[in-house]
C-alpha cells in the first residue's frame, strides 16, 4: 500500500494520541489521559498490573495509582514513559496498530537509578468520532522483570 498524505495525517494522530497519553499521564491528569481511549479499550498491562477492560475500569485503576502516589508523597512528571522507536499501520479506514519501546525513568530526588522499566508497546487504535483513541494498550515488559509475549509488527 503506497502511503497518501492523508494516511501520513491519520499515522500522526496516533502517535500524538500516544505522546498525550504519555504526557497527561506522567502529569497526573487521569481524565485526560483516559479520554484517549475508547469506551470498550483494553490495556494488557501483564502480571504485575493485570488486564483492564472498558473505560471506567481503566479509570478506577489510574486513579487508584495516582492517588496511591499522591499518599505516599508523589508528585506530578516524578515517572516519565517515554515511548520511542513508532511504527504504526493502518489496517484499514478507521483501524491501525502501533509498536513502541518503553523507556520508563524516575525523576525523584535520590533515585539510585532513574531506569524504572524497558518494554515494548504493542496498541491497537481506532478512529472514533473522527479522532484516533487507543482501542487496546498491551505492555511486554523486557527489564528488570521479563514478561515477554511477543507480536511481530507488520
Amino acid at each position: 500500500m503506497s502511503l497518501t498524505i492523508e494516511h501520513l495525517l491519520d499515522i500522526e494522530e496516533i502517535k500524538q494520541a500516544k505522546y498525550l497519553y504519555s504526557h497527561y499521564y506522567d502529569g497526573g491528569e487521569v481524565d485526560k489521559a483516559v479520554d484517549l481511549f475508547t469506551e470498550d479499550a483494553v490495556c494488557e498491562f501483564g502480571p504485575r498490573y493485570g488486564d483492564w477492560v472498558g473505560r471506567d475500569q481503566i479509570h478506577e485503576k489510574y486513579s487508584g495509582i495516582w492517588a496511591n502516589n499522591r499518599a505516599n508523597g508523589g508528585l506530578p512528571y516524578e515517572v516519565l514513559h517515554a515511548f520511542t522507536n513508532p511504527h504504526i499501520v493502518l489496517t484499514g479506514p478507521e483501524t491501525a496498530q502501533g509498536w513502541w519501546y518503553l523507556l520508563e525513568f524516575t525523576t525523584r530526588a535520590g533515585a539510585e537509578s532513574p531506569p524504572r522499566i524497558f518494554g515494548v508497546y504493542r496498541d491497537d487504535y481506532r478512529k472514533v468520532g473522527g479522532r484516533w483513541k487507543i482501542a487496546r494498550m498491551r505492555v511486554d515488559f523486557l527489564w528488570p522483570i521479563r514478561a515477554f509475549k511477543g507480536e511481530e509488527a507488520v
